[in-house]
């Protein structure tokens, strides 16, 4: 039965094979790895994958979907939305072997950065992460200080991962086509992060990009006040100039004054 594809799922889904061989290059699935997938779809990606590693997990919140998948003897299948799923069980569940969870996924457009934020919950169980994503939100991803791109997404990422645009896809590759361009992002946890409690970095990263346009005293400068700051930082610069390290390293003065 032909799956008509659902917009309040955001499904676009990948038809192009020569795409489909170089995403799957760029990951390089080995057999026994535990790998899960986020929204299969039909399946375009999973096929390759699972024939590569000889099982696969996999997330897929389309009742319809789910129950087709799960006629693949290989696969082990999660009827859910993905911001519900718990990562360290995945890994238990779905591993052949132990070892960290290699994730991978055409990410639904809509809902891409609450899925980005959810796995930084889970980045100490996982090995690496290849998403297909907007080529505009994979732009801000790995974009460098100083430059229009570089903003709050850049520095609750980078914090916590390497990361690398490893591959441009047009919208002509998938049915239906999106009206966006895509990308494929590789992220992989740094082994030692900054922080090891990031809860007060996302506070402090948000009210700092609150105003791109405006001097960090106008607005990390109260923020900074609210809480006593009593160390040193420039605040005669935009946030966007500000380095990934530079926030990090603030967090952690911010953090011991604190406690």
């Amino acid at each position: 039965m032909q799956h008509i594809p659902r917009k309040r799922f955001g499904q676009h889904f990948l038809s192009d094979a020569s795409v489909i061989d170089a995403i799957v290059q760029c990951i390089a699935p080995q057999a026994g790895q535990a790998m899960v997938e986020i929204g299969p779809g039909l399946g375009a990606l999973t096929q390759p994958l699972v024939e590569r590693l000889g099982a696969l997990t996999v997330i897929e919140l389309d009742r319809d979907l789910a129950a087709r998948l799960r006629s693949h003897a290989q696969l082990h299948v999660i009827e859910s939305d993905v911001l519900r799923v718990d990562f360290r069980l995945v890994s238990a569940a779905g591993a052949p072997r132990p070892g960290r969870l290699r994730v991978v996924g055409n990410l639904p457009y809509n809902i891409s950065t609450p899925i980005l934020f959810h796995l930084l919950d889970f980045a100490f169980c996982i090995e690496d992460q290849h998403f297909m994503l907007q080529k505009e939100v994979v732009d801000r991803m790995v974009a460098a200080p100083d430059t229009a791109d570089f903003g709050r997404l850049s520095v609750m990422l980078q914090w916590r991962y390497r990361m690398e645009n490893v591959l441009a896809v047009g919208p002509q590759c998938f049915t239906p086509p999106p009206r966006v361009h895509s990308a494929v992002v590789r992220m992989q946890p740094l082994a030692v992060p900054a922080l090891q409690d990031a809860a007060l970095l996302g506070p402090l990263v948000q009210v700092a990009f609150s105003q791109r346009r405006k001097l960090l005293r106008h607005t990390l400068g109260t923020f900074l006040e609210k809480h006593h700051f009593a160390g040193s930082f420039d605040l005669q610069r935009r946030a966007q100039e500000v380095p990934v390290a530079e926030y990090v390293a603030l967090t952690q003065q911010l953090a011991r004054q604190i406690s």
